[in-house]
């Protein structure tokens, strides 16, 4: 779905609200080559004219299948998420209006093109680490050599707590600063 600037300042007077399902497997898959799959993004929004110019607020729902960061089997992401964007004409070139904290987005050709809206926002929601849900739960078979293997950070704090966290190279300095408080 696509808007004109023009078209969204013309509904001043009463919010325009917008539910959609969009199909943006496609466009997301070439733009970051290692999803998997997605699901049909689930999309509820409104758009209102301010002072300020045009300001969208929308809830997203999706799922996404990436490969683990951890093992490169697939994992499941849900995502649902809501962000909200001021929209301002390219003509406009102060932006001192608007706080720090604000999103602003400047429209090319003044047309608000909703499904790269969206697909920017799933974007940035994707974190940098994704586990599958038995690597989340720590019950996944870790990649291991002759001699080495990779433990999980849930392992690791449990075995330092087995050994009583003394590096036995250094047992022998445990007992230093006893006698020497005496």
């Amino acid at each position: 779905m696509k808007w004109s600037l023009n078209e969204l300042r013309q509904t001043a007077d009463e919010p325009l609200m917008f539910e959609e399902t969009l199909d943006l497997k496609e466009s997301l898959k070439q733009r970051r080559p290692d999803i998997l799959d997605v699901s049909d993004v689930l999309v509820k929004g409104i758009f209102s004219v301010d002072e300020l110019g045009v300001l969208g607020y929308a809830k997203v729902k999706v799922k996404i299948v990436l490969p683990s960061s951890r093992s490169l089997e697939p994992a499941e992401l849900d995502l649902n998420f809501d962000f909200t964007e001021h929209y301002v004409s390219y003509h406009e070139r102060d932006l001192s209006r608007f706080e720090d904290t604000d999103v602003v987005i400047v429209l090319e050709n003044d047309i608000l093109d909703l499904n790269s809206v969206i697909e920017d926002n799933i974007l940035l929601q994707i974190p940098m680490q994704v586990l599958t849900d038995a690597e989340q739960q720590d019950e996944a078979t870790m990649p291991e050599g002759g001699d080495w293997n990779v433990v999980s950070e849930g392992q690791l704090k449990k075995m330092q707590k087995d050994e009583n966290g003394i590096d036995p190279r250094l047992a022998k300095l445990q007992d230093f600063f006893k006698n020497s408080q005496d």
